[in-house]
């Protein structure tokens, strides 16, 4: 009787069964991601088009969708990876309806299609990060040089600082979600920043140029932060030497790449010229951004660094506008992946008052609200040897994290470094910095925009 259960079990966990019922389940999975994705471009369409139509960014109309399909509310799109279970997934329930799948292979279903929709928003911050890297216009930055650099590296050290030391001293967190939470702070979502400038008649003005410049610079730090928190967050402890290692590998990963882009930039517009069929631009751009996140990935950094690097590379390339264009399609088919999965992923029930376990992931949100605005507000009294120059106004025009921000959230919730009420917190954040500073940055800009000098004039005069 042993030896027959011997045979019996040797039979069912064998590789060839598993492969066979992993052909099986293959349609069902397939129609779980489809299923998922219908509602994922749903929540960012919808979630996107009701935020413009109250003038603000669509990609926090994207994470609201993701927050109200997700665990929060319908859980609809949800993760393993977050600790939820196949019963907790309403499309799973739905593929049960449809099919006659048994308990394990409910199971294997659901990992499998919670990993494929994990993968594609990773190809989602990936293809984020190589757009960033494209719109960042090296040359504009040097318009602004020292007081940008200033602006920026206020921007990142205070709010890091302040985030990190809080959470470790008066809330007693564990170090490194306490780095990684104070990483989150440091961001500047330009898109938004940019967006308002440009409405108020601002972007031209020195405070607009030193907004940007900074905001660009801070993507940059911020990036490299990213992947020494990240970096430190797989090998779960702080060694010196490792952040040092990080800190020089990121930044020489990063100089040497836009250096060295000056030789590839040639090569790459010969073979895009040179090649005649579709996708003579685009497939050789997207083969060297995912080259340079396998490089990034490769040596220990993380594979957003690299195509972000890819982005600054090929924006210095004649065909910059051209290629900008072509990815703006595949970015909205894979960004708003990811913005509605770190939606999707956080928990608003662990922020719930009336809980008492709760409110200290408020206290925290809170905190973070305050050290998040008032370590970007200071920056503009970093800015030196400038005349009149409006000093809330940079201040406020760092404020907003955006999707930035979400990059950090989604990165720390993904390597399992922040827990839920810690993510939601950053999450809130992210939200509420997002939300205040287009109406605050209005205010700063009291005068009307024809009575502000352009950086030009102002250097003229």
């Amino acid at each position: 009787m042993i030896f027959s259960e011997l045979i019996v079990n040797s039979f069912w966990q064998s590789p060839f069964l598993a492969t066979t019922n992993e052909a099986e389940n293959a349609p069902i999975v397939l129609a779980g991601v489809l299923l998922s994705l219908v509602v994922i471009y749903l929540a960012s369409k919808i979630g996107g088009e009701l935020s413009r139509v109250i003038d603000l960014p669509p990609v926090l109309g994207e994470l609201l969708g993701g927050v109200l399909v997700g665990a929060s509310a319908l859980h609809l799109v949800v993760f393993t990876e977050s600790g939820a279970a196949a019963a907790d997934s309403a499309i799973i329930s739905v593929l049960q309806l449809i099919n006659n799948i048994s308990p394990e292979a409910v199971t294997e279903i659901f990992h499998s299609q919670s990993e494929i929709i994990s993968v594609l928003a990773e190809l989602g911050v990936i293809i984020l990060l190589f757009e960033i890297g494209l719109e960042s216009d090296l040359k504009e930055l040097t318009k602004v040089g020292y007081q940008a650099t200033v602006v920026a590296c206020v921007g990142v050290a205070v709010p890091f600082a302040a985030g990190t030391a809080g959470l470790l001293f008066l809330f007693h967190a564990p170090l490194i979600p306490a780095i990684f939470a104070g990483a989150a702070l440091t961001a500047t979502s330009i898109g938004i920043t940019s967006k308002v400038l440009s409405e108020l008649g601002q972007l031209k003005s020195r405070e607009g140029q030193i907004i940007v410049g900074a905001a660009v610079i801070d993507d940059i730090l911020g990036i490299i932060v990213l992947a020494v928190v990240a970096s430190l967050a797989k090998t779960g402890e702080v060694d010196i030497l490792n952040v040092i290692y990080l800190i020089v590998s990121a930044t020489v990963f990063l100089v040497g790449s836009i250096l060295l882009g000056k030789y590839f930039n040639q090569s790459f517009v010969v073979i895009a010229d040179k090649l005649q069929t579709r996708g003579n631009l685009i497939i050789p751009a997207l083969i060297f951004a995912f080259l340079m996140a396998f490089l990034a990935n490769a040596i220990h950094l993380e594979a957003i660094l690299g195509a972000f690097a890819a982005g600054l590379v090929l924006d210095e390339t004649d065909k910059r506008k051209e290629l900008d264009e072509q990815v703006k399609p595949i970015a909205d088919i894979l960004v708003p992946v990811f913005f509605v999965a770190v939606g999707a992923k956080v928990d608003l029930g662990v922020l719930n008052p009336l809980v008492p376990g709760n409110r200290e992931g408020l206290i925290i949100a809170t905190f973070l609200i305050v050290v998040a605005i008032i370590g970007k507000v200071v920056t503009g009294w970093s800015v030196f040897g400038q005349a009149k120059i409006n000093r809330l106004a940079v201040g406020v025009g760092m404020i907003p994290r955006g999707e930035v921000g979400l990059v950090f959230a989604g990165i720390g919730a993904a390597s399992g470094t922040l827990d839920k009420p810690l993510q939601a917190a950053i999450i809130i954040m992210v939200i509420l910095t997002t939300f205040l500073a287009p109406p605050l940055l209005r205010f700063a800009f009291k005068q009307p925009p024809t009575e502000k000098k352009s950086l030009e004039e102002a250097n003229v005069s």
